[in-house]
């Protein structure tokens, strides 16, 4: 038994798998990491955790401090120049986020064609994999909400928008939700256009916009429901 926990800036989401499949999977508040200490009174003494941690040295602390009375340390995934026939490309390999790191090995178990990893959440990421497992490289952008509550934030005139996606919008909150909704599938697509001609490409999408930006895509496209958990249930087996 695997227990995979992904400590994100908004949510941590963690799942519990036997090896063949996800028995049960839930999320909280980031800020509410020591409620994993009544989470996990109902996982089996024997239950490996495995971890990524992207909110902060106080949240991992949280966390262990929370699994201690029954559970040894997490095994922490740290970003690394490779594992799980993964290679990282990145100039200084540990500076990756590990959730995208976990992610990328995810995406590396699920498919061997060339494919575009997105993590839509607080910040969407927008990560190329090629066929052969290599990290060539990847973007890092506001994601859909921080969008808009900059735009609410920092503007007189401007409200947070709780429109909807319209091709040509005629309201301003439309005009907001729309923008910001174009600004993200249009990095995804242009990022998509380097492996565009690679048989099998496909942009695998995870988080919690994923639903919101998945149906206006024009690329081959699958929803992955937690993409990050699945990397580190791969990484937690081979270790």
């Amino acid at each position: 038994m695997i227990i995979a926990i992904d400590a994100g800036n908004t949510r941590i989401k963690w799942g519990a798998h036997d090896g063949t499949a996800w028995l049960a999977q839930g999320a909280l508040p980031s800020t509410e990491a020591a409620g994993l200490a009544g989470l996990a009174a109902g996982w089996p003494d024997a239950a490996r955790i495995v971890a990524c941690n992207v909110a902060g040295e106080a949240v991992g602390e949280a966390i262990g401090a929370a699994l201690a009375p029954r559970f040894a340390q997490p095994l922490w995934l740290r970003s690394s120049a490779g594992v799980c026939g993964v290679r990282n490309a990145y100039e200084q390999p540990e500076q990756l986020g590990a959730d995208r790191w976990a992610a990328l090995i995810g995406a590396h178990g699920l498919t061997t064609s060339a494919c575009l990893v997105v993590c839509a959440g607080t910040a969407t990421t927008v990560d190329w994999l090629d066929a052969g497992g290599d990290f060539l490289g990847g973007l890092i952008m506001p994601g859909v909400d921080l969008m808009r509550a900059s735009l609410a934030r920092n503007t007189a005139q401007l409200p947070l928008a709780e429109g909807e996606f319209r091709s040509a919008p005629r309201t301003t909150m439309d005009a907001i939700v729309s923008g910001c909704l174009y600004a993200q599938i249009g990095a995804i697509e242009r990022m998509f256009c380097a492996l565009a001609d690679q048989p099998g490409a496909i942009c695998l999408l995870t988080g919690g916009a994923a639903q919101r930006i998945a149906p206006h895509l024009n690329i081959p496209c699958q929803q992955v429901e937690n993409l990050i958990l699945d990397g580190l249930v791969r990484f937690g087996t081979s270790q």
